[in-house]
């Protein structure tokens, strides 16, 4: 074999590597946000159950701390990790593309709503800024199931496509 075959299978290897290791990355990152979102959906239910119970205003207020840091841990996970490289233009497979363009809106919709949530609520440490709390946190609600909809429709395509890239290409 001649130095230049040893070469060009050399630059195959670490293509080959490198895609994986861009897979493997993917398939975390994809777990990461799905466990991520999860710890967000425990955490409002456990404030919204707060609503039906007589607790103290710092039973309340240490619940909503700790939602408002999971909403935005995830939040910022998704952007930052996923939709990002979207925005930016850098994503190559056209049908990620396509249903990104598709959901895109929503969860930029979400994503704004969110962080005005936490905006509101991030220094909250008296009872008096808790009256809107319950109507707000519905609200919330109601965003996590769109944007969870619209969401997976993503993640299942880019998933789809980590398994078994040459149907996509």
């Amino acid at each position: 074999m001649s130095e230049s075959q040893i070469d060009k299978i050399a630059q195959i290897a670490e293509r080959i590597s490198a895609e994986d290791n861009r897979r493997t990355r993917q398939t975390h990152t994809i777990n990461s946000l799905l466990q991520e979102r999860q710890q967000v959906l425990v955490s409002m239910c456990e404030l919204a159950e707060l609503e039906s119970k007589e607790v103290s205003s710092d039973t309340v207020i240490n619940k909503l701390r700790k939602f408002n840091q999971r909403l935005v841990d995830y939040t910022a996970l998704g952007h930052f990790e996923i939709y990002e490289r979207i925005i930016d233009g850098k994503e190559r497979r056209g049908n990620i593309k396509k249903i990104a363009d598709r959901v895109y809106p929503v969860i930029s919709k979400t994503t704004r709503l969110f962080v005005d949530y936490n905006d509101k609520y991030e220094g909250t440490d008296e009872a008096e800024s808790l009256g809107d709390l319950y109507r707000d946190l519905s609200s919330i609600g109601e965003a996590m199931a769109e944007r969870i909809e619209s969401e997976d429709m993503l993640l299942r395509e880019i998933s789809d496509n980590l398994e078994s890239p040459s149907k996509h290409l």
